[in-house]
């Protein structure tokens, strides 16, 4: 359940038959809450607060850390992007505190299978954790291993692959053998170099299309009467995400049409590029 204040500051608790929520404003005894329905208000000394099952938006900001979260941003665009179905057949590497994982299992449902890879044990187990929490128990579509994804991946026909890791591109090998013809990699880094190098890589590797990046930005609007205006903050840059299909065994991608720009893979400088050891003497009008 989320506790609402009038300030719009929220408190997440999970009732239990006989326990109590403690706030420095007082009491609030879980019996009151159990069994009832959602919406409505309760009052914990002077203060009151507005009660609702937390959405999962809500529930991933505020739920144990262990890495940091993708943000539901970010989330949201890589279920839409990498168009992850009822059913499909995800891996995913990179578990950290399981946000991302809620998102897919949502997506893919009971009927689908959501493998996911995490090098950090106690990463998984604060993932697991939160996942068990938020669906109030073990998803029957998750599975969680730990270990590397080059060295433990070893399923096929896959639908979709997700990377939340530091060198998605190092991985390229083993999502080639695991993606069916078809599907689609969808890679979240931090950093424009790793942004780089991925794309390169996909580029490089021979069995994906062109690869799509972009990055999305959040802006908030303050609306009250005619005082309608954006937000001071807003959620800026968080990461990138790229996006590939699989080509079929044996398919050459077709050849990229777009010329680029002249040291956009760091040409040498030319003669008169090159730097000399005169000092500079700037022109007198």
């Amino acid at each position: 359940m989320q506790l609402t204040d009038p300030k719009g500051r929220m408190h997440t608790i999970t009732l239990e038959a006989g326990k109590a929520f403690h706030t420095h404003k007082g009491i609030l005894q879980h019996d009151d809450l159990i069994g009832g329905p959602e919406g409505v208000v309760v009052t914990i000394g002077v203060t009151q607060y507005l009660a609702l099952r937390p959405l999962l938006s809500d529930f991933v900001l505020s739920m144990p850390r262990g890495a940091q979260v993708v943000y539901p941003k970010d989330a949201g665009q890589v279920v839409q992007m990498a168009d992850i179905f009822p059913g499909a057949h995800v891996v995913e590497a990179g578990v950290g505190s399981g946000a991302l994982s809620m998102s897919l299992l949502r997506a893919v449902g009971d009927t689908g299978r959501l493998s996911s890879y995490e090098r950090r044990e106690d990463f998984a187990t604060i993932a697991q954790a939160n996942v068990e929490r938020f669906f109030g128990g073990p998803h029957p579509a998750w599975t969680v291993t730990v270990g590397d994804l080059q060295e433990a991946l070893d399923e096929t026909d896959v639908d979709r692959v997700v990377l939340d890791m530091l060198a998605p591109w190092e991985t390229l090998d083993a999502v080639a053998r695991a993606l069916r013809p078809g599907g689609l990699i969808c890679c979240y880094v931090a950093t424009t170099t790793q942004l780089s190098t991925t794309v390169e890589a996909l580029r490089a590797h021979g069995s994906f299309m062109e690869p799509t990046s972009w990055e999305s930005m959040v802006r908030g609007w303050h609306v009250e009467g005619l005082a309608v205006r954006p937000e001071h903050r807003m959620v800026g840059h968080t990461g990138f995400l790229c996006t590939s299909r699989r080509l079929a065994d044996g398919v050459e991608p077709p050849l990229r049409r777009r010329r680029p720009s002249k040291g956009m893979y760091g040409e040498p400088a030319t003669e008169s590029q090159a730097p000399t050891d005169e000092p500079f003497r700037p022109e007198l009008p």
